[in-house]
């Protein structure tokens, strides 16, 4: 199935066109391709979903042939994707799943990340974070919010009906990680976190002032505080704001004065701070993994996501073709439902006959709300293919 961008232009050519025509007579502006329950998919929105596909993998470095063959691929299963979200979304009505506070706690997270990441936008201001998501996204803070609520309550129904359901047993894992032992050989590394209170500029009791609170923080951290916490309320170093997190280090990797202090610790153990040129650094043993093969112990969790995969998919796909079954559906001719539902009649019924299937505008506009947000931010969901995370821990 090809999509007629040069028809689409001329549809929206022709809406611009139409403007000033009186509002008694309806104007068409999209095309209904399928019907699913009390919901549609229109022509503008695959047509748009296509064009954000392209783009996407023309980001991702694809060109040519690579490009039209991987667009292809995408391309097929368009209006699948479109139906599945939408049986989803209902099926999380159905079951008066409740996202509510989900999503206020992840768009709390969203304006205090971006707030922190753009501190000259003020974006810590209600107002002015609204208005930045408009811009951002391309649609209006209260269609940004239904969707992130929709993303939500897929991700719910897939948990609730789907990934429940699945179960890894001790015997599975076991024998992969017998079987995969070469996967599991590591190197011995040290993670760590990390506290800095600045010195630059400081002498006397200023100086001591800051020893003093490197002593603090570093006992307190010792006692059980939240390193992360501590980090991020009085770091003066630019990990603050994730909590201190630094990184990974293999032996030599750290300066000699870091690693002779930390090396011996064990998981969250708490270095007494160092005297580097520019302050006093309180690191903590985040974790520390020995040379040669991982413990089962270590990483049975990786091995679960690893095995949930597989299971995942075809349960995820046969329960949308169970929602199907039992679902309103039309499509119209010329599309294809790539996720159909064998033996299901799904032909276009439309009294209508003489007439082209039509919407209003406010109708388009209110309908195509998925929009892709590229190099912005993520609204959780947003994908039914699975990643092999399991949801059971």
């Amino acid at each position: 199935m090809k999509f007629r961008y040069v028809a689409a232009a001329l549809v929206f050519a022709g809406t611009c066109v139409a403007a000033d025509v009186p509002t008694s007579k309806p104007v068409v502006v999209d095309e209904i391709v399928a019907k699913v329950n009390g919901d549609i998919v229109t022509r503008h929105e695959l047509e748009r979903t296509a064009r954000d596909i392209a783009a996407e993998l023309r980001a991702q470095g694809d060109t040519g042939a690579k490009l039209n063959q991987d667009f292809q691929t995408h391309e097929r299963d368009m209006l699948r994707d479109r139906i599945d979200e939408l049986l989803l979304v209902q099926r999380g009505k159905e079951l008066d799943i409740k996202v509510d506070s989900d999503v206020t706690k992840y768009m709390a997270g969203v304006q205090r990340k971006l707030a922190a990441d753009n501190p000259q936008l003020g974006l810590s201001d209600p107002d002015k974070f609204h208005d930045y998501i408009r811009q951002q996204a391309g649609m209006s803070w209260e269609d940004f919010v239904a969707e992130t609520k929709n993303n939500y309550l897929k991700r719910a129904v897939i948990g609730e009906e789907v990934s429940r359901k699945i179960t890894i047993s001790d015997k599975e894992i076991e024998d992969y990680y017998n079987a995969h032992q070469k996967d599991f050989i590591r190197d011995e590394k040290v993670c760590v976190s990390e506290i800095l209170i600045s010195t630059a500029g400081k002498s006397g009791a200023a100086l001591a002032a800051s020893k003093k609170k490197a002593d603090d923080l570093a006992s307190r951290a010792s006692k059980g505080e939240r390193f992360s916490d501590l980090a991020r309320d009085n770091s003066d170093s630019l990990t603050a704001k994730q909590g201190g997190e630094l990184a990974c280090y293999k032996k030599g990797e750290l300066a000699k004065e870091f690693e002779d202090k930390i090396w011996n610790l064990p998981r969250g153990g708490v270095a007494a701070p160092i005297l580097i040129s520019n302050g006093y650094e309180i690191l903590k043993v985040d974790d520390h993994t020995k040379q040669g093969l991982a413990p089962l112990a270590d990483v049975k969790s990786q091995i679960q996501d690893i095995l949930y995969g597989p299971k995942m998919e075809p349960m995820v796909r046969q329960y949308l073709t169970q929602l199907r079954k039992t679902a309103f559906l039309q499509i119209k001719p010329g599309y294809q439902d790539t996720g159909a539902s064998p033996g299901q009649d799904t032909k276009w019924q439309d009294p209508a006959v003489l007439r082209p299937e039509t919407v209003k505008k406010a109708e388009v506009l209110a309908k195509t709300r998925d929009k892709r947000l590229f190099g912005f931010i993520p609204i959780p969901g947003t994908e039914i293919n699975v990643n092999g995370k399991s949801t059971s821990r």
